[in-house]
């Protein structure tokens, strides 16, 4: 082997370890903590990182050495599960709702029915009859006094 061919397999060496390799290794770089990292974070969801937490608090106690209480893995499976409880707490709440709407119609009609009935209730009341206008007056007693000119009572209505 020659001088020159020695040269030549150094500078190609030279080469690949100074230029090539370091320059792969920024465009693996690249890839793996630009390109794919950016490409997690838009598929990233509000799930997805809550689903974390619990993971991030396991990790930190261990590297810790803390003991864990089970309330703690507890709260990571609801924040994990966080839909499913949700939807089991909007069911109760509308649940609720349509009980306080129901019982909210049924004192609308009572009152309707009430309001509807109370027209009747008066022409029923009113026993009085009018005097006929061709018939002539009589004179008013002064000491008797009858009980129709008295206010009628209604049960259940209240006169103001």
């Amino acid at each position: 082997m020659g001088k020159r061919n020695w040269r030549q397999l150094w500078q190609t060496l030279w080469q690949t370890w100074t230029i090539d390799k370091p320059a792969a290794l920024g465009d693996w770089l690249w890839q793996v903590l630009v390109v794919e990292l950016a490409a997690l974070l838009d598929r990233l969801t509000l799930r997805k990182l809550i689903a974390l937490i619990p993971v991030v608090i396991v990790i930190g106690a261990y590297l810790h050495r803390i003991p864990l209480p089970p309330e703690l893995i507890l709260v990571g499976d609801v924040l994990a599960y966080i839909d499913v409880f949700s939807m089991i707490f909007l069911i109760g709440l509308f649940t609720r709702v349509a009980t306080v709407m129901a019982v909210v119609r049924q004192t609308i009609e009572l009152a309707q029915s009430l309001a509807r009935r109370v027209p009747m209730a008066l022409r029923r009341f009113d026993t009085r009859h009018r005097r006929a206008k061709d018939r002539p007056r009589r004179g008013r007693l002064t000491g008797a006094r009858t009980d129709d000119d008295e206010p009628s009572v209604v049960a259940g209505l209240a006169w103001a």
